[in-house]
């Protein structure tokens, strides 16, 4: 009969207590409580935990960053509070210099791009683009086609704005190149209120109104548009977070409000455990496996902050008694 070191290559390693770093299928001895142990990958769904509320209630903002390094900015009632998440709590910083509500964002939490928006001071609906450099906001190239309402992604120098409402809702689709703004293929559907992932070459758009409320998603691939697999819940002003391939989307308006959650792998999506608070207009940073959900409404607007995860290892005992 073969051993394990003759099949795997290797000895089993002994260890006391949880080996830390141990490989997926990874067996090893506890020399503490005497029983052998492997490491496999949880297919436990995803769940949503509660963080550290924002400083400012608002919906309609934007987001930039990561689960423990966000950024949210903008909203409604329009303003431009702008406010950084380091995992733990938000602290106010710089605001922006057009106060908006429905704008996009793209980027990270000291690199960011924030654009387009409904602007009283304006007033009404703008293509006012704002660079963030970790510390202020600059005022940079407006978008060609003002409008709010509108889906971003991407980085502050590689960036891509679609949809929106310019008065009606829009198809048109527009890309920065870290200066300037330049129209592109449209969206197969015009839509407003939807949301987006990825980079400026492999984007996907999913949900808005067009009226009435759809669930179409379409995909980037840095020329055009392609249609894919619809979200099973039709849905406006919802967020989103992730890549192309693997996506998030939570929250938003069927009517009524939802708290409903949906992970893409790439080819269709699929529902996984709702948002603890059912809202609508809310602000999104992270990925598939790590997300940060922020703001929104019900009515009322809300501060509540939730997080998003994924257990990633789990550890199985075998039992040697």
């Amino acid at each position: 009969m073969s051993t394990y070191k003759q099949i795997q290559g290797t000895a089993v390693q002994n260890n006391a207590g949880n080996l830390e770093g141990a490989a997926y299928g990874q067996l090893w001895y506890d020399s503490t409580d005497g029983n052998f142990k492997y490491s496999y990958e949880s297919d436990t769904i995803g769940a949503w935990s509660t963080g550290a509320s924002l400083n400012t209630a608002r919906n309609t903002l934007g987001g930039a960053g990561t689960q423990t390094a966000a950024l949210g900015f903008g909203g409604s009632p329009a303003t431009g509070a702008t406010e950084s998440y380091d995992g733990t709590s938000w602290t106010e910083v710089n605001d922006l210099n057009t106060a908006r509500n429905g704008l996009a964002g793209a980027g990270t939490q000291t690199s960011a791009l924030g654009f387009g928006g409904f602007a009283p001071s304006v007033p009404g609906r703008t293509g006012a683009t704002e660079s963030w450099n970790g510390t202020s906001w600059t005022e940079v190239n407006d978008l060609n086609t003002a409008r709010n309402s509108l889906a971003g992604v991407g980085t502050l120098t590689a960036a891509l704005g679609f949809g929106g409402l310019s008065p009606a809702q829009t198809a048109i689709t527009e890309a920065w190149n870290g200066t300037s703004w330049t129209e592109v293929n449209d969206l197969n559907t015009a839509r407003n209120f939807l949301a987006g992932v990825g980079t400026n070459t492999a984007a996907l758009a999913f949900g808005g109104n067009i009226p009435p409320e759809t669930g179409a998603t379409e995909s980037w691939n840095g020329t055009s548009w392609t249609e894919v697999n619809d979200l099973n819940t039709a849905r406006i002003a919802l967020a989103g977070v992730g890549i192309q391939t693997a996506a998030l989307a939570f929250g938003g308006n069927i009517p009524p409000v939802t708290a409903a959650t949906e992970e893409w792998n790439g080819t269709s999506w699929s529902e996984v455990n709702d948002l603890n608070t059912a809202r609508q207009g809310i602000g999104g940073a992270g990925t598939q496996t790590a997300a940060l959900a922020f703001g929104g409404s019900i009515p009322p607007v809300l501060a509540a902050t939730e997080e998003w995860n994924i257990p990633s290892t789990v550890v199985a005992t075998i039992t040697t008694s």
